[in-house]
């Protein structure tokens, strides 16, 4: 009787490991490269160029502050042995008050939920929209149960290229 139930176990056991690779191959993938989309876009591209100049129009805002901030303590050095107690206070508040203003700049606008934060959402959320429309499309249509980024999966080391739909969904978006 024991050696029926640990065969019958045995059988059952092998039965069940042999079903789940079949229901794990009825699944079906596809996989994408974002960075070969986005890099193929030329909306993303011009997003990404206005962002840039924005930044750097910033950054110049930014470093002129801080050139004035150089200038009022190299000033103060300079003229720190002639002025009074209350004057060297004074000129010490006007740094401290410049400097304050450089770093309230930086985080208006390159801070956690800066300006560029916000304008990068704005230009680049559109975009992410309709790179996701134009997947779950496409998924939809060949019947793909997940859509993965190859770019974002360290893991992956190797994947077939007919399991890329980076190209169709370049097409879908109209890009060439």
């Amino acid at each position: 009787m024991k050696k029926f139930t640990y065969i019958t176990l045995l059988t059952l056991f092998g039965l069940m490991m042999l079903s789940v690779p079949l229901n794990a191959q009825k699944n079906s993938i596809a996989y994408i490269d974002l960075k070969y989309i986005l890099k193929n876009l030329p909306q993303y591209e011009s997003a990404n160029e206005q962002l840039s100049l924005i930044s750097k129009r910033w950054q110049k805002e930014i470093d002129a502050l801080q050139q004035e901030v150089r200038v009022l303590q190299s000033n103060y050095q300079t003229e720190q042995i002639f002025l009074s107690q209350d004057m060297k206070a004074q000129r010490e508040e006007e740094i401290l008050a410049k400097e304050n203003q450089v770093l309230e700049l930086k985080n208006k606008y390159f801070g956690k939920d800066g300006e560029l934060f916000k304008k990068r959402e704005a230009l680049l959320k559109p975009i992410n929209d309709e790179i996701y429309a134009a997947i779950q499309e496409i998924a939809n249509e060949k019947k793909y149960d997940i859509v993965k980024d190859r770019s974002a999966d360290p893991g992956l080391i190797y994947m077939s290229n007919k399991l890329d739909i980076s190209d169709q969904v370049l097409q879908k978006l109209g890009a060439k």
